[in-house]
Formats: C-alpha cells, structure tokens, sequence
C-alpha cells in the first residue's frame, strides 16, 4: 500500500517503459483491436494507456482504491478491478494476454500463476517486464552517493530475484504452466532534475523520506541535474496446455 499513499505523484514520478519494449510487444501481434488483455497491478495506467492506445480491450486490476479511481477517471475505456491478483475474480478463457509491468515481485506465484493459466485461451501469453532503476554497468557519482545511502542502511538489503531477467524467467516456469518463448534487455537513459528524483525515489517502497532527502540532495550537490541509466527487460511466456504442463 506504499504506492497507494502516493497514488498523486506516481503517474508524474516513475519514467514509462522505454519504446523498443513496446515494440517487441508488437512484434508478437497482440496489440490491436478485437485483443483483450488483464494487466495486474496497474497502478496508474503506465501499461493500460499504451494497450488501450492500440484498441485492446484491458481489464486493468488494482488492489489499491485510490489508484484504482485515479485510473478509472483516467482511462474510462478500461474495465478496472479493484483487487489482488490472488483473489480477484476474472473469467476462465477469456483473455488473449495477460501482462504484468513492475508489478510481479509483489505477487504469491504458486498462487497467481495457475490463476493465469485459467484465464487465458489456450494459445495465450503472460509478458512480464520491469524496469530496474539503476544500471549496474554504469557508473556515476549520482550513483555512487545513491550506494553510499543504502549501504548505510541498518535493515539488511532487500533480495529481489525479480531484479534479474534469468531469475523472473525461472520463477515463471517452475510451475510448468508457461514456458519462457523469449527474454529481451533494454538500456536506456533518462535526465532528473532535484525535485523529480524526490518525487521518483519517493514512489520506491524501501527508501525512507529522510534516504529520499538525501537521494535529492545529491542532485542538488552535482549541479542540479543527473543522468539516470536504467534497464528494463522483457519475459515473454506461452501457456502450456496440461498435457505439457
């Protein structure tokens, strides 16, 4: 529920997923009109508007209520849901995809992949993508002071196996209900300024407001501004029928 006491700085705050994703997800022809589509924890919209763009009918699901009126104000063409992945009700075969976009590492797999797996068609996907917010391949001061404040941090640090492409892959197929039919990797950039890296760090679950003073201060302490290097990576999963399963 962190994000849901943020749902008024979330949509400015958080960076959308960068466009060659996008275009991977065309390429596989599921964006367009006569599609349907549940995206999981949607938030405010960063996944819907796109799909919804494209003509696909999403039923958006959001387990906070302010975040779920914030996106039916917003995207009235959505059918939104509020509820967790784990107990909301969605019909059996009736959807071509499903998504989930920075949103899986919230979820009990063991329960919500079979859950999946009863609403998509037989031929459905399950897309699950992130973007992970700091490239470790590029080094920068920003980055470096933003290092200095978790390493000060008494609580041991976070273990997140959704951080990683390979494990988020793995975690998703163990089952044996999906199998992985690609994986893709984006880098990208992005430039801040003080105030929106207060409000983004704001948005993230494990900073405290005084580590989010800090993350801002460090803007302010290097000019005013920073260049952020993010990855995003992309899982394209098929749902596998009992016999392979």
């Amino acid at each position: 529920m962190h994000f849901e006491s943020h749902a008024d700085v979330y949509d400015q705050a958080r960076p959308p997923y960068p466009a060659a994703l996008w275009s991977a997800i065309r390429d596989l022809g599921l964006m367009g009109a006569g599609r349907t589509a549940v995206d999981l924890g949607a938030g405010t919209g960063q996944a819907t508007r796109p799909l919804l763009a494209a003509g696909v009918g999403v039923t958006a699901v959001e387990p906070g209520p302010r975040l779920a009126a914030r996106l039916k104000a917003a995207l009235p063409a959505a059918r939104v849901v509020e509820g967790r992945a784990e107990t909301v009700d969605l019909p059996d075969g009736g959807f071509d995809f499903v998504v989930a976009a920075t949103s899986i590492h919230w979820m009990d797999l063991d329960v919500v992949l079979p859950r999946i797996h009863r609403w998509l068609r037989p031929d459905g996907m399950l897309l699950v993508w992130r973007n992970v917010f700091g490239d470790p391949t590029a080094s920068t001061p920003f980055r470096d002071r933003i290092a200095q404040i978790v390493a000060a941090r008494r609580a041991p640090a976070r273990s997140d196996i959704a951080e990683e492409v390979d494990a988020a892959s793995s975690a998703l197929t163990r089952s044996g209900l999906f199998r992985v039919e690609a994986t893709h990797t984006y880098r990208w950039s992005v430039e801040f300024d003080e105030a929106q890296v207060h409000r983004l760090f704001t948005t993230f679950s494990d900073w405290s407001p005084e580590e989010v003073g800090l993350a801002a201060s460090a803007v302010a302490d290097l000019g005013g501004h920073v260049t952020e290097h993010y990855t995003s990576w992309l899982v394209v999963t098929r749902r596998q029928d009992s016999a392979s399963s």
